[in-house]
């Protein structure tokens, strides 16, 4: 045998798709619903045809997004101290990492904090809280803030404040916030290896409890954290059946004190095809690129774009992020434009085409109407 015969071999079995992108996104686009096995085989996309992949993809975010790319700020309310055990996070209760530790922000630093997010060309401020779920006194100081924020600034106001009762999704929809992040983080499989305290139907349950009150949903997970591509993909198509408007896609960063410390399995090209997969599953929502992505992208993160419409700025929970001033340089580097103020979610939009005595105008080829 020629040695020859090996090289040629694998060339060939690299540049054989196993799916043609381009006809699968014109599927997506013509309504498909992404089945799992098409999720494996984007995971599984070689790297040669990662920019066919890419290319196609962008197709299906053009159509409900255009090139518009939308900045989301978050502050870290109330850090540490959290009786929770997942395994990813530096502020739970089995975390040994060194993180500052306080109780709830006061309403100035919050304000504060949100001035901030919309001096940083962000449409959405969300205020984030550790814990299992929050306190009555805790609840009733989240919604005095949001409503002094929603009456001062433009910002659409996202909570993400752990378990909730259907009693406090309504409150805190009474208040004006717009969406509720609670994330899904993996698959049903696999969530008991990476928390005990609760379960993924705990986290089923507060989604309900938001949709009922009439809010949208912020869910997405975390890529990298020991699981299974069945796994991502599973996470992928329930946010679908859920109907998710908002999805935040985070790669793990590890952080030493943490269970999942030394999880340092993903490469950018990795990160790009989950991206990828996350939009052809769900194609009208927000997906937005999250924590870890200038840990695991690196020098491919202007690519995520081409996938995900959305982007954390600055700051994440406990870990830095790059500055505003170059996620702002990477999105025009791109041509792309950053989203301008006003309500994010088709209920706010609604309500101000009517105050407006209008029918709401969508600038994303017509996933709002």
């Amino acid at each position: 045998m020629s040695v020859l015969e090996p090289i040629a071999s694998a060339l060939s079995a690299v540049s054989t798709p196993s799916l043609n992108w381009d006809d699968l996104a014109s599927r997506v686009l013509a309504g498909h619903a992404l089945t799992a096995a098409e999720g494996i085989a984007v995971l599984n996309c070689p790297d040669v045809e990662l920019p066919a992949l890419l290319a196609a993809t962008y197709r299906v975010r053009h159509k409900y997004w255009g090139n518009e790319v939308q900045f989301y700020s978050l502050r870290n309310a109330k850090s540490g101290l959290c009786p929770e055990d997942c395994g990813y996070c530096s502020q739970s209760k089995i975390s040994e990492a060194e993180i500052p530790k306080y109780r709830f922000n006061d309403e100035a630093t919050l304000l504060a904090s949100a001035k901030i997010a919309a001096e940083n060309k962000s449409r959405t401020f969300c205020i984030v809280a550790a814990g299992r779920g929050p306190t009555e006194k805790e609840l009733d100081h989240v919604i005095k803030v949001v409503q002094k924020i929603k009456s001062t600034l433009p910002l659409n106001i996202c909570c993400c404040l752990g378990l909730l009762t259907p009693d406090q999704a309504r409150r805190l929809a009474d208040a004006g916030v717009d969406r509720v992040n609670h994330n899904l983080n993996t698959s049903r499989r696999y969530y008991p290896e990476i928390c005990s305290t609760h379960t993924f139907d705990d986290r089923m349950e507060t989604l309900k409890a938001v949709r009922d009150a009439g809010m949208e949903l912020c869910s997405g997970g975390i890529v990298g954290m020991g699981e299974l591509q069945d796994d991502i993909v599973d996470m992928a198509l329930t946010l679908r059946d859920l109907k998710v408007e908002s999805i935040p896609v985070n790669f793990l960063h590890p952080i030493d004190g943490t269970p999942l410390a030394g999880q340092r399995d993903l490469n950018p090209r990795e990160c790009l095809k989950v991206l990828c997969l996350f939009r052809l599953a769900n194609p009208e929502s927000e997906i937005r690129i999250a924590g870890g992505r200038e840990l695991h992208l690196r020098w491919l993160q202007p690519q995520g774009l081409y996938a995900a419409n959305s982007l954390f700025v600055s700051d994440y929970l406990t870990t830095k992020g790059q500055t505003p001033e170059d996620d702002v340089r990477m999105v025009e580097d791109l041509g792309f434009v950053i989203t301008g103020p006003g309500p994010e979610t088709k209920k706010g939009q609604q309500a101000a085409a009517a105050a407006a005595g209008s029918q709401p105008e969508c600038s994303h080829g017509g996933c709002c109407s």
